[in-house]
Order: C-alpha cells, then sequence, then structure tokens
C-alpha cells in the first residue's frame, strides 16, 4: 500500500536530517523545505528538495496545492537560548509567527496532521525533578516561550479546526546516525557534545564550561541527553499514531537521567582518549540549573523505548561521525 507523502520543514537540519533518513528508510515518500539558514543541503540523503522559508505562504500554498501531503512534521525553529535573550523578536518572528502562516495553510489544504519539535525549555525552571507533561510551564527565556506560544496554538487549533497534533518536548539531542553517513553540523556549533569533540580533534583548544556555582552536586548545569536516533523513532510512532486516528497530546522525550557539564567532558575523555583542557566561564542567561525528563507517558501511549541510553554510546556515535566529518571551522 502506498504510503503518505510526509512535509518535512527544516528537513535540512541536524535532527530533521535524521528524521527524512529514518522516513525514507520507513517507505515514506518524502518533500522537504528549508531555507538552509542553518541547514545544510548535504545532510539530506533523499527526498525533494524545496528551498524556502516556513513563513512564505504564497510558497506554501504551491505546495499544498501540487502534493498530496498528509502530515506536516515542523523542525524550522531558532534554538539557541543565549541568542533568544539577545534577540527576542527573531525567536518570536520565526518560532511563532512563521508556524501561524504554515497552519493556516494546512487548513487551507486540508492538511489535519502536524507534528512538533517542541523543547523542554517550556518549562523554564524546574520545581520538580524528572520533570513530567504535567510539570508547570513557566519558560525562562524566548526560546521557550515561542515553543510555548506554539504549543498553546495547536491545542486552539484541535478544537476549531480538528488539526490533530503531537508535541515532542525533546531534553538535549546528541549523537549522530549509527551508519555515520549524517550527523551533528551547525555554524557556528552551540551544543555541548559536539563543541567538546571539536576540542579533541584540536578544532579548538578548549571546552568553556559556562557557570561553576548552581545548586548541583559538582556546579554545573545537570542536562538529560537523548540520542538524535531515538528522536526520530518517536517522531515515526506519532506519525503512524496520527495516521491511524490518534488524538492530539505533548510527550516529553529524554532519558530519565541527567550528566553534568562535568561528567560529559570526563566522558568524551574516555571516549576519544584525548586531553580536552576545560575553562570556567560564567553563567548563560536563561540556563536552568537541572533538566531531567519523565518519558514514562510515552512509552506508555506509543510504546517508545529509547535504544541509546548511555551516555558513552551518544559520544561514540557522535566521535564517528565528528571524524569522518571535521568541519575545520571553530565557533567563535
Amino acid at each position: 500500500m502506498k504510503k503518505n507523502k510526509i512535509l518535512v520543514v527544516g528537513g535540512a537540519g541536524y535532527i530533521g536530517s535524521h528524521m527524512v533518513k529514518d522516513l525514507l528508510d520507513a517507505g515514506y515518500p518524502v518533500m522537504v523545505l528549508d531555507d538552509l539558514s542553518t541547514g545544510h543541503r548535504e545532510l539530506l540523503t533523499g527526498g525533494d528538495f524545496v528551498e524556502g522559508n516556513l513563513g512564505d505562504s504564497d510558497l506554501l500554498d504551491r505546495l499544498f496545492s501540487t502534493h498530496r501531503i498528509s502530515t506536516v512534521m515542523h523542525f524550522a525553529a531558532f534554538s539557541l537560548v543565549g541568542e533568544s535573550m539577545e534577540n527576542p523578536l527573531k525567536y518570536y518572528h520565526n518560532n511563532t509567527a512563521s508556524t501561524t502562516t504554515l497552519l493556516r495553510a494546512m487548513i487551507r489544504h486540508g492538511i489535519k496532521r502536524f507534528i512538533f519539535s517542541s523543547t523542554a525549555s517550556v518549562y523554564g525552571e524546574p520545581v520538580q525533578v524528572p520533570i513530567t507533561e504535567t510539570h508547570p510551564c513557566n519558560p525562562n527565556n524566548p526560546y521557550g516561550a515561542s515553543k510555548l506560544a506554539v504549543e498553546r496554538m495547536l491545542q486552539d487549533c484541535d478544537a476549531a479546526y480538528a488539526l490533530k497534533t503531537i508535541s515532542l518536548r525533546y531534553f538535549n539531542a546528541a549523537g549522530a546516525d549509527a551508519s555515520g553517513t549524517i550527523g551533528e553540523l551547525h555554524t557556528p556549533e552551540t551544543h555541548l557534545i559536539p563543541l567538546i569533540l571539536k576540542v579533541a580533534s584540536g578544532e579548538r583548544e578548549n571546552i568553556k564550561v559556562f557557570g561553576t556555582d548552581y545548586p548541583t552536586p559538582d556546579g554545573t548545569c545537570i542536562r538529560d541527553y537523548i540520542h538524535v536516533s531515538d528522536l526520530t523513532r518517536a517522531h515515526l510512532l506519532a506519525l503512524e499514531n496520527l495516521l491511524k486516528g490518534g488524538e492530539s497530546a505533548v510527550y516529553n522525550l529524554g532519558n530519565n537521567r541527567g550528566y553534568s557539564v562535568r561528567d560529559v567532558i570526563k566522558m568524551a575523555r574516555d571516549v576519544t582518549g584525548k586531553p580536552i583542557p576545560a575553562i570556567e566561564a560564567h553563567r548563560r542567561p536563561g540556563d536552568p540549573a537541572t533538566l531531567i525528563a519523565g518519558s514514562d507517558k510515552i512509552k506508555e501511549s506509543l510504546g517508545w523505548k529509547p535504544r541509546y541510553e548511555d551516555l558513552e554510546t551518544i559520544i561514540e556515535t557522535a566521535w564517528q561521525w565528528h571524524q569522518k566529518n571535521p568541519t575545520g571551522r571553530s565557533a567563535p
């Protein structure tokens, strides 16, 4: 039986490109929409590609008029917490306003399934750990606030237009596809694990530890790291659920365990065999001390189970990709 075409918005980015690969491997026809402002065409392993922005109403009308698309997956948000503090309107424009344009186009063309890449940043500073989906949402940076605004729009769109949506609140995505063919590539790079691996490969002199006075056992931030392929597996399960007539839902995605910045650096030293010098720096505004997921809901509802739960394996897959694909560029 022929499967439905999936539009992956932001499909040339880190998580989006892994999603495209897994959709193609599962037999879904895929169309990618990406303006390449942060994505990379070379990460795409197949599918139809259209260069453009999710806020381009005319382009969306053309795509939805000429292609039979059943479901939209959205990975096209800006996601740098620090930048969102410095330039909040950039985030509200792209992450919230442009997503509104996308949703309006979907409704005009009768497309009633939407899977949204959300974030644990919607919770803000946790009042309890692990964080479950019932935890209060009080984001402490514009990035998280822009994502929460979309989640609330999706609830209203379900009630008003019967748009069925699944929002997946990521904790810290990391790692690379086990094949080594695609992986994490940002310019500039800001994520902790690839920055550490750039030090291991000699592309950077050291790794900065932003804040050593947090209320955690070693004073550094604690995060829940989830392998990118476990994220995409959750999206596939969400897609299958919506295609079978499932209802709208919100799910956390994490491994239910946390590692400090110092823990990650130590593990990277063990995996790579490199010294990886670290220097201490001031806290970054908007960074909560501890974020650990409670992901029981998606395990019980959709049968999701992470395959790459331990930090060592996550870093090993990232290191495999990085050794094959050094960028030769250092972040400022």
